[in-house]
């Protein structure tokens, strides 16, 4: 199905805006969780009508796509051209769009190796709070002097507009892929992480669940088979697999109602020692990425994840009014305030899903 429903998107805009009534952007409602929760009364702009690749060129290694698009629609044509999305960002649900992807920022487990969301985006074409198409950046991959507002939109959730086309800039398949395991206590498998990140393997995952490090090998089949002679290691018994659940958050980790808890998403400074946080943990991204699931106050998570030089984020569970994201310092706060109020000065575009004041 390709669709432009962007006069559509517009007249509801307008529309809202004449009433100042608030909206709340949906598409496939995937990412709904993520975030802090609008008020209620608010109207509703749905993108998902909004869908179709609209121009893609595999020998640019480069997809435009409205931002209804389903992502599994999206892989499925990149699949046919030995392609893919280097940032392996997760679903978590079949209706997953690429809209809601780039609003939301999440790359799965390649991202220190391959790229985030973020650098994966070219340009963007959005409706802002005042019913403005603008467009940003563009559709090759040098073609930006100066401030990148494209990449602006990355992670933004909606409030500062609405996305309608992304283009991304995309990667070739590996030509094998293999998942090495070994035995290992928390601080080694910290230490090993570290050292294999600093050294030239061909690395595409690198995680930690607390008894067993695994690492993911990608490329020509001649490198990865000298990797593994070097690495050592016992092969995994279902690496894709294990990589899938981790991206989609189907692990035990974050399935088995007994560990109970929020889930927090930590990053850091990968070779960070453990954090004195009571709770059970995952690293991925080489320790990058932590995840937490604690009964912690708020506030203890978010300040020693900030005296770790990274930031936390509630990512599920706690109550609905409780602060979600990191708290910002003062001054990056009120830049925050200030695009808000440029790209969207009547606060229509789900205000307070960032911030309780955004």
């Amino acid at each position: 199905m390709n669709t432009d429903h962007s006069a559509a998107l517009r007249d509801t805009l307008l529309a809202a805006r004449a009433d100042r009534r608030p909206l709340t952007l949906v598409g496939g409602g995937t990412k709904a969780f993520y975030g802090r929760h609008s008020a209620d009364g608010h109207g509703r702009l749905d993108t998902s009508p909004h869908r179709g690749i609209v121009g893609f060129e595999p020998s640019e290694l480069v997809l435009t796509a409205r931002a209804g698009t389903p992502l599994a629609e999206i892989e499925a044509r990149l699949a046919q051209h030995g392609q893919r999305l280097g940032f392996e960002p997760p679903h978590f649900g079949a209706g997953a769009t690429l809209g809601g992807t780039v609003a939301a920022g999440l790359s799965g487990p390649r991202r220190p190796f391959a790229g985030s969301v973020r650098d994966a985006v070219l340009g963007c074409k959005i409706l802002d709070g005042q019913g403005q198409i603008l467009a940003f950046g563009g559709q090759v991959i040098k073609n930006v002097a100066g401030f990148d507002l494209s990449r602006l939109m990355v992670g933004a959730l909606g409030t500062l507009g609405v996305l309608l086309e992304i283009s991304l800039k995309v990667l070739p398949r590996p030509e094998c892929e293999r998942t090495l395991v070994y035995a290992l206590d928390t601080p080694a498998a910290l230490a090993a992480m570290t050292r294999w990140c600093r050294e030239p393997w061909p690395i595409s995952g690198l995680a930690y669940d607390g008894s067993w490090a695994y690492l993911r090998l990608a490329g020509a089949e001649a490198a990865v088979a000298a990797a593994e002679r070097r690495l050592g290691g016992d092969p995994a018994a279902d690496g894709p697999g294990f990589w899938e659940d981790m991206r989609e958050q189907r692990s035990r980790f974050f399935q088995y109602p007994a560990l109970g808890g929020t889930l927090w998403r930590l990053s850091l400074p990968p070779a960070t020692p453990p954090l004195d946080l009571p709770g059970h943990w995952l690293y991925d991204w080489g320790g990058a990425l932590r995840w937490l699931r604690s009964e912690a106050d708020p506030a203890v998570v978010f300040a020693a994840a900030a005296q770790a030089g990274g930031h936390a984020t509630r990512f599920r569970g706690g109550n609905a009014g409780d602060r979600v994201f990191q708290p910002l310092a003062p001054a990056l706060h009120r830049l925050h305030l200030d695009l808000k109020r440029r790209f969207d000065p009547d606060g229509l575009l789900n205000p307070g899903r960032l911030h309780p004041d955004y």
